[in-house]
């Protein structure tokens, strides 16, 4: 099995440990009572670039509680050809967080980048699939990162002849690249969506699972922007895709990624959704006078209100419905979480999260 890579954070608390350690007389050392161990870092979060100060603010505060910040700067545009998005390799953002003791792993994307079936032509295509990991692991090699995050959503659908032919290449090269990462001593993280009955086969989680460090399940969008109205997580919701997580990849390399944000959709359903962070969705409630209700099946906050004459809904997620939830992750011994993402998100969820 391979063992993740120490972590910044956790190589300079050792180097300070042993250097007080050294300055003391050794009757001191002998005689003292043991030390608390530290309190571990067990949240990781993504970094908009569309916000960029705020969310790198927003670490900033909540840097004794963070892990990894994974900044959603790169996308993939061709097999041998990585982008970014503006601002990324922001080295004031990389060295500011580096010095917080939190590791960079920037998130590279597929959404909106390359045509329909091309990415899946670059898995299957071995030459094509090694000139896409280089790309990848001269990005990793840049700007003194930490890792890669992989967030590939759009790889091929469960409806193509293709599927299992792409599913087995995804893996394999998943596989491949983490093991060139971890040669470098660098961390490979790899998002995924929620495994269920019926949704997110493209994965397969226990190839992912033995090569990766950390595998993200995106636990949100249940129901999403081009949908019917809803709540964008639920607690038996969880339950059902951690019970297929854990029976495949060990809990401790599993981090279940929570919403910050909701959706606003006509009440009808009848025309796509308006995306509303945290705080945009509390400001909205109070403005409009509706009462605070959390829904105790799915444990989400919701309500409604009249726009001129189109009457509207908004699900979202805070801390207490987030609170509410994270009993069915607990239950699986999933105590790694990941945020979506940096400044949407109710600022009493750090709390919550620290107590997971």
């Amino acid at each position: 099995m391979i063992t993740a890579p120490v972590s910044r954070f956790a190589r300079s608390l050792a180097g300070v440990v042993c250097l007080l350690a050294a300055a003391l007389p050794a009757n001191a050392r002998a005689a003292g009572p043991p030390s608390a161990p530290a309190v571990p870092r067990t949240v990781s979060a993504w970094l908009p670039y569309w916000d960029q100060e705020n969310a790198y603010q927003d670490a900033l505060r909540h840097a004794d509680q963070l892990h990894t910040v994974s900044p959603f700067w790169y996308k993939a545009a061709a097999a041998d050809r990585i982008e970014g998005h503006p601002g990324a390799g922001d080295a004031r953002i990389i060295g500011g967080l580096h010095r917080a003791g939190i590791d960079v792993v920037p998130t590279v994307m597929d959404m909106d980048t390359m045509k329909p079936g091309a990415l899946a032509a670059v898995l299957t295509t071995p030459a094509l699939r090694e000139a896409h990991t280089a790309a990848l692991v001269r990005l990793a090699r840049s700007h003194g990162y930490d890792g890669i995050d992989l967030d590939y959503e759009t790889i091929a659908s469960t409806a193509t002849p293709d599927y299992h032919r792409v599913r087995s290449a995804y893996a394999a090269f998943v596989t491949g690249l983490c093991a060139k990462l971890h040669a470098l001593r660098k961390q490979c993280v790899v998002t995924v969506s929620p495994q269920t009955d019926t949704t997110g086969r493209i994965w397969d989680y226990a190839a992912i699972g033995r090569a990766a460090d950390r595998m993200r399940i995106m636990a949100y969008d249940l129901h999403w922007s081009g949908g019917p109205p809803g709540p964008l997580s639920a607690t038996s919701w969880y339950d059902g895709i951690l019970r297929r997580a854990t029976a495949l990849v060990p809990a401790g390399r599993i981090e279940m990624a929570l919403p910050g944000y909701g959706w606003d959709w006509p009440a009808d359903g009848s025309g796509p959704a308006r995306h509303v962070t945290w705080k945009q969705a509390e400001a909205l409630r109070r403005e409009v006078g509706a009462p605070y209700a959390l829904d105790p099946e799915s444990g989400t906050p919701h309500f409604t209100y009249q726009d001129g004459d189109v009457p509207r809904t908004v699900w979202y997620q805070d801390a207490r419905g987030t609170a509410v939830q994270l009993a069915a992750v607990r239950k699986y011994g999933v105590r790694n979480t990941s945020l979506w993402a940096l400044g949407f998100e109710d600022p009493g969820l750090w709390k919550v999260l620290a107590q997971q």
